[in-house]
């Protein structure tokens, strides 16, 4: 009888004779043949509603603005928001080779379902398996070309999507997004577990939502209270990239899919975290 593997016990000498042994165990994914990504940045977050899409725009501007050549893959398939933050409409191209992402106004490369839909409105009712190979087909079958960065703007939790983003893609770290609200210590330790499980480097912690600043008198208001960011990144042994206030100049271009104008100045420090 054939012997199977045991994951504690597993050595060279105790797979000799087990079913698996020859297999190619690799889940990756390979890349569309006209496609040349040196690195991929995946946006994650325990929750939603931490500003993901946001941070995931806001870090592609900067290294676009940088010069390098930028993509993002919106992989919030149930809430996608980056069509509509850059004013990207209609469906995208394809032909025998693949799917063409499209361009925002500052030259990077967007696919999202959004895309694909008939209508921006249309709700995407599917099963957590369609979600998750969905993804992988804005790997596998999207056209990016010659790209510095593809940054995946990720769904919130530790589900079938973005076990299915750390499996198949060849992600090079992420960046853990996060709130000043008391319930953020487990929030990001859960992203941080997941990162670590799957053999992920974490490249930061973005803080939302850290303050807002009186338009009178400048005084900064913890609207979600006093922030422990600092303590976290600490104990988990990662940086801090920044602390961002609710900016409404922010919103209003991403209303008016215009963000290709913004430039995050709360972000620096996750320029020099980014892989070369």
């Amino acid at each position: 009888m054939a012997k199977e593997c045991n994951s504690k016990t597993c050595d060279k000498s105790s797979c000799e004779g087990c079913s698996s042994k020859g297999k190619n165990m690799d889940l990756m994914a390979e890349a569309n043949s006209m496609s040349n990504v040196k690195h991929v940045i995946g946006i994650v977050s325990g929750k939603g509603g931490v500003g993901k899409s946001f941070v995931t725009a806001s870090l592609a501007n900067r290294m676009a603005a940088k010069g390098f050549k930028v993509g993002i893959l919106d992989a919030d398939i149930t809430g996608p928001s980056i069509p509509k933050m850059y004013g990207l409409k209609g469906a995208a191209q394809a032909d025998d080779n693949g799917i063409y992402p499209m361009e925002t106004g500052n030259g990077i490369k967007v696919i999202s379902v959004n895309l694909l839909l008939p209508t921006e409105e249309t709700p995407v009712i599917w099963r957590g398996p369609i979600l998750a190979n969905m993804v992988k087909q804005f790997w596998t079958d999207v056209i990016w070309g010659d790209l510095d960065y593809l940054f995946v703007d990720m769904p919130p939790g530790t589900g079938d999507v973005p076990l299915t983003v750390f499996q198949s893609l060849p992600v090079d770290g992420i960046v853990i997004v996060s709130s000043p609200q008391d319930l953020v210590k487990m929030i990001v330790k859960k992203a941080f577990n997941m990162a670590e499980m799957m053999h992920i480097p974490v490249l930061g912690i973005v803080e939302n939502y850290s303050y807002v600043k009186c338009p009178d008198c400048g005084k900064e208001i913890k609207v979600f209270g006093e922030s422990h960011i600092d303590e976290i990144a600490a104990e988990l042994g990662v940086p801090v990239l920044g602390k961002m206030p609710i900016e409404a100049s922010f919103a209003d271009y991403a209303d008016k899919g215009e963000f290709h104008q913004v430039v995050n100045t709360y972000l620096e420090a996750a320029d020099n975290c980014m892989p070369v």
